[in-house]
């Protein structure tokens, strides 16, 4: 898969020629990691989930193995912010480079092993739990690519363009659950699938998890011809990459900001989740649509939401990411939630009327997640900007990913069908708060061309993040 085309005019805040090409091969690869990373992530949702009666027996109850299926999906969520841990500190201490190349190495390898798993005929139980022992290992190693990887795109950018290619590396998680969705659909329509015995059931779903291994070492090529280490961390002291940057993460301003970043992040991923786990559900479980039509549905949904991204990023360089995320989030509960209560009441069983409010919800419950890459990298400094942008993305996961243990608590008090709308809920207040608490981070510089100015001239440049200067009302690098 070739990279999108990055433009990052020689001049802009100060940026050489080389400097601008660094820039492009930085967020290009940060986008494709980042696709390789979430094809795999969503392969277990998409491409397995037709096909899990190869790991569960027919036998169980429909409660049972969609509980199951859920632990799949959970535990790469819970092995991320170990990895984030690991890596992240590895890539605040011998490079970001370095320690995403290890990382994608390691869950390609991981996911190859998977493709070759034995199901419940040929080893009982003991293929589902290999199976989620691996998406865990795997997990442990994904925390570690968008550690690196997103940060130095990050680092590498000028701070006018930042929303922009901030987008763009996120365009990569969308791109990914499409082109999933889109080689499961054509897989579905060539191979039959539904019965235990049926060959999608037996060895169709390998094929999209033997591309996603391919695609890592694909990436893994790529990145270490393309892609230099960042600029930012070369210069930044040799004292502060000797000490574990977690250290400095967890203490006085830099845990005050954490904390505040924890909160809204665990709103994103309640809002993600109801978006990539549960709209599936719902379309397959309660509107009745066919594998094949569900996957259609949340294909053309992740092409829009691809756009999205952009579109977002573009909008919170004008208006301020504090801006962008609050409104945002305020969206997710005016119009997300109506949108989601359409599709949960859609009379029939037809695709093209479930589409439009699938597409409305996913647009307006997801839409947050378009700065992601650029907020949380302007929220720390650069001595744990890695561990902390991977442990701000992925610890927040670990509360939002016991979705499906709430939706049954929550159906005591409300119709099971509905309690995904109180999920949205409850991640659009977590959203707005957790933004609110910020402050505003579009204007934290820290590219090493303005810093060269600023200590050439002997004076302190608006916004410069390196070595301890903030801009005015932008306290998004924390220490």
């Amino acid at each position: 898969m070739s990279s999108p085309t990055i433009t990052a005019p020689a001049g802009s805040a100060g940026l050489t020629a080389a400097a601008s090409k660094r820039t492009r091969n930085a967020v290009g690869g940060a986008f494709f990691g980042f696709f390789v990373d979430n094809f795999d992530i969503y392969l277990p949702l998409i491409a397995l989930a037709p096909a899990m009666l190869y790991f569960v027996p027919a036998s169980i109850d429909a409660g049972t193995a969609a509980l199951i299926a859920s632990w799949v999906f959970v535990a790469t969520l819970i092995g991320r912010p170990l990895g984030s841990f690991i890596f992240g500190s590895l890539a605040d201490s011998i490079g970001r480079r370095k320690s995403t190349l290890i990382a994608v190495a390691g869950f390609g390898i991981a996911t190859l092993i998977m493709a070759c798993l034995p199901g419940y005929q040929t080893v009982g139980i003991g293929g589902v739990i290999a199976l989620i022992a691996l998406r865990f290992i795997a997990g442990v190693l994904l925390g570690g690519e968008y550690s690196g990887a997103n940060v130095l795109a990050m680092e590498e950018s000028p701070r006018e363009k930042r929303g922009l290619f901030g987008g763009i590396v996120q365009m990569g998680a969308g791109f990914a659950a499409a082109i999933v969705s889109l080689l499961t659909f054509v897989l579905l329509a060539i191979i039959p699938g539904g019965a235990v015995s049926s060959p999608y059931v037996q060895w169709g779903w390998r094929i999209p998890f033997f591309v996603g291994a391919a695609l890592a070492f694909v990436f893994l090529i790529y990145y270490s011809r393309n892609v230099s280490e960042s600029t930012v961390w070369k210069k930044s002291d040799p004292a502060e990459k000797s000490k574990l940057s977690l250290f400095t993460l967890f203490r006085g301003r830099a845990l005050v900001g954490f904390i505040q970043v924890f909160v809204w992040m665990t709103g994103l991923w309640f809002l993600l989740n109801t978006v990539t786990a549960l709209i599936p559900q719902v379309l397959t479980k309660t509107v009745k649509l066919t594998s094949s039509e569900s996957t259609l549905v949340f294909m053309v949904t992740w092409l829009v939401l691809t756009g999205m991204y952009v579109v977002g990023g573009v909008i919170s360089q004008r208006i301020g990411r504090r801006t962008y995320l609050i409104a945002t989030g305020i969206l997710a509960l005016v119009i997300g939630i109506p949108a989601y209560w359409m599709l949960i009441n859609v009379s029939q069983p037809n695709v093209w009327v479930a589409m439009l409010p699938a597409v409305i919800a996913a647009i307006f419950i997801v839409s947050p997640w378009a700065v992601v890459t650029s907020y949380l990298s302007e929220r720390f400094a650069t001595e744990n900007r890695a561990v902390g942008y991977g442990l701000g993305y992925s610890l927040a996961v670990i509360i939002p990913s016991f979705y499906a243990t709430y939706q049954i608590w929550l159906s005591g008090i409300v119709p099971m069908q509905y309690t995904v709308l109180v999920l949205v809920g409850i991640g659009g207040v977590l959203a707005i708060v957790g933004a609110a608490l910020g402050p505003e981070t579009k204007n934290v510089e820290f590219h090493p061309a303005v810093e060269d100015r600023a200590q050439q001239s002997g004076a302190e440049h608006p916004g410069t993040e390196h070595p301890a200067v903030a801009q005015p009302g932008a306290r998004g690098a924390t220490r």
